[in-house]
């Protein structure tokens, strides 16, 4: 008998914490829709016998994909993405809108979001396209995978499910461990930052904030590589652009110049003159200050456009909420307030389950869905929602650990693709349930009702799970 418990086969560790999961998730939906004052103990019509279906019905596309050839995966890969792409086509054209999003298929009793399975697809063709023999990323490379994960993104913003579109920027991650450059996730990091710093402030003064730094970071790059006069004559000609941009537009005092065009301006002027001199100095680094500089400035602009012209007014108002710009207690706000009560009411051991106050009295819509989490810290309190947390995260680190044991780049790659759109759902959720993430509608995986998420993710895990039955072999 073999005793590595890293053999071949099943890994048991993670199905049993898909299991848990599982399970306590429906416990969870009972409490959510449990109504102590009628006698029925258990209906068919409501969410937790119809999650106990969705659980039966994913247990059975997990036995079907348990026993089904791991290279099919492989083959179906480009199939599978292009049959949910014409399903996100499709949705717009017949769909339900639900909640503001036309992202619904209604089959009589059953719906379900084609979004689901889109991530799946997506994953498969990422995994497929760097598991290629000779792959590395070059020029086209990028282009073909941005090309991959924009064309959902596309497709899901159309529906109004910004939340879902979100999802998409995760598979970056899975690129970086396959070696896509570091500048790319700076580059992200770089543009949320500006984007929540011009939404807090006026934008005209995180693009000055912006400008000042970079250049001071590149005349620090010209100083180091002795070449001290560019460096100043930079920095001067950005001051001295500036000045000028600023007096111009104060004298003249035309409603058609916005303050953003000063630094946008003094950008211009100091990125033609350190362009140059970074060429004819072979100082490469300045051309990557300029990079993040003007990616940096593109978004703090762009922000304030997208912000009042693309987001819709309930988005906007949460986003205020979250930032403390407004207060909504009755409105917008409603939900996370109650959703806090609801946790905060739970105490260090919670009141005990089909005991939450919160809960019966239903005082937090969507609580099994959205916010199924303040479900679970009202009756188990704060060690309930602490387990809760580890078992998570025990969730995320196998599935991890089961990616770095793959002999095949495919598996690899997939597993990697398979753990960052668990965590972002994670961590998502529950910062948007206890008020550090604006209201975006992202479902907790395996907790939250919902037969789509529920199908989607059992089949994302477990073809993982089956791809891990052969991590010794190559799998292309």
């Amino acid at each position: 008998m073999n005793n590595n418990p890293y053999h071949k086969g099943v890994d048991w560790t993670i199905v049993l914490l898909y299991l848990a999961l599982v399970i306590f998730g429906w416990c969870n939906i009972y409490a959510a829709n449990f109504n102590p004052e009628t006698k029925v103990f258990f209906s068919v019509d409501a969410e937790y016998f119809k999650q106990m279906i969705w659980i039966g019905v994913s247990l059975v596309s997990v036995g079907i994909i348990m026993l089904v050839d791991s290279k099919l995966f492989v083959e179906i890969a480009y199939i599978f993405f292009s049959v949910s792409i014409v399903l996100l086509i499709v949705v717009l054209l017949v769909g339900k809108e639900v909640n503001g999003a036309k992202s619904w298929f209604s089959l009589g009793p059953v719906s379900f979001q084609p979004v689901e399975f889109t991530k799946i697809g997506t994953a498969l063709v990422i995994s497929r396209m760097m598991s290629r023999y000779g792959f590395q990323f070059n020029f086209n490379s990028y282009l073909k995978a941005f090309g991959i994960l924009l064309i959902p993104i596309a497709l899901v913003l159309l529906q109004n499910d910004t939340g879902s579109a979100l999802i998409y920027f995760v598979f970056l991650l899975p690129m970086y461990r396959e070696g896509m450059t570091t500048h790319i996730l700076v580059l992200g990091v770089l543009a949320i930052i500006c984007a929540i710093a011009s939404l807090l402030s006026d934008s005209a003064i995180v693009m000055g904030i912006l400008l000042l730094i970079l250049t001071i970071a590149i005349h620090h790059t010209f100083y180091k590589k002795g070449d001290s006069i560019d460096g100043i004559i930079t920095t001067i000609g950005c001051l001295v652009v500036s000045a000028a941009l600023g007096t111009f537009f104060y004298f003249t005092n035309d409603s058609r110049f916005l303050p953003e065009y000063i630094p946008l301006g003094a950008a211009f002027a100091m990125s033609v003159f350190a362009l140059t001199r970074s060429f004819i100095r072979r100082v490469p680094r300045v051309r990557i200050l300029l990079m993040y500089l003007w990616a940096g400035l593109v978004i703090s602009f762009a922000t304030g456009f997208i912000f009042e012209n693309v987001l819709i007014e309930h988005q906007r108002t949460r986003i205020n909420i979250l930032f403390g710009v407004e207060e909504d207690p009755l409105g917008a706000g409603y939900n996370v307030n109650q959703s806090l009560i609801a946790i905060g009411s739970g105490g260090a051991l919670g009141k005990g389950f089909l005991e939450g106050t919160q809960t019966k009295l239903n005082f937090v819509p969507k609580q099994s869905t959205d916010f199924i989490f303040c479900t679970v810290g009202e009756e188990w309190g704060f060690l309930g929602t602490a387990g809760l947390v580890v078992v998570y995260l025990a969730f995320f680190i196998r599935i991890i650990s089961m990616a770095e044991k793959q002999h095949s780049v495919f598996s690899r790659v997939y597993g990697y693709c398979v753990a960052s759109i668990f965590f972002f759902h994670f961590a998502v959720n529950i910062c948007m349930t206890i008020g550090l993430m604006p209201v975006i509608g992202i479902p907790l995986p395996f907790f939250s009702y919902g037969g789509s998420s529920l199908w989607g993710f059992s089949m994302l895990l477990f073809i993982f799970v089956k791809l891990d039955t052969d991590r010794n072999e190559l799998i292309r």
